[in-house]
């Protein structure tokens, strides 16, 4: 009886660790942009040719009108968990380096610096 008993919390133990392996904190290079244009403002641009908007002007134009900001690494777009980081706003539509726990295709942000690398 003992011996199913410490088999059970063994396994409880396992099963708890594991689940804490799912996020993998990482730094990558890439864009802040949002989840209307996603790996290029080109399209929305193109058809508001007469707002002259920049990459960071068209991407806090579509958060402010409902979209999210994304980061754009490789040519992958992650979703960002934590949409109200103050760091997603100042950098808006720049390449930058950024930090954090990433699981699947959604990353929760704990850093963002400019980055010295143009993409």
């Amino acid at each position: 009886m003992t011996r199913i008993f410490r088999y059970l919390g063994v396994a409880g133990l396992i099963a708890g660790l594991a689940s804490f392996a799912g996020a993998a904190s990482m730094t990558m290079n890439g864009m802040i942009s949002d989840s209307a244009c996603g790996t290029s403002h080109a399209k929305m641009m193109q058809e508001h040719k007469e707002a002259k908007m920049t990459d960071r002007d068209c991407t806090l134009a579509c958060v402010k009108g409902g979209g999210k900001f994304v980061f754009v690494s490789g040519g992958k777009v992650y979703n960002i968990s934590n949409q109200n980081l103050a760091a997603l706003t100042e950098h808006a539509g720049e390449t930058v380096s950024l930090t954090g726990d990433v699981t699947g295709d959604t990353i929760a942000v704990s850093t963002v610096a400019a980055s010295s690398k143009k993409k």
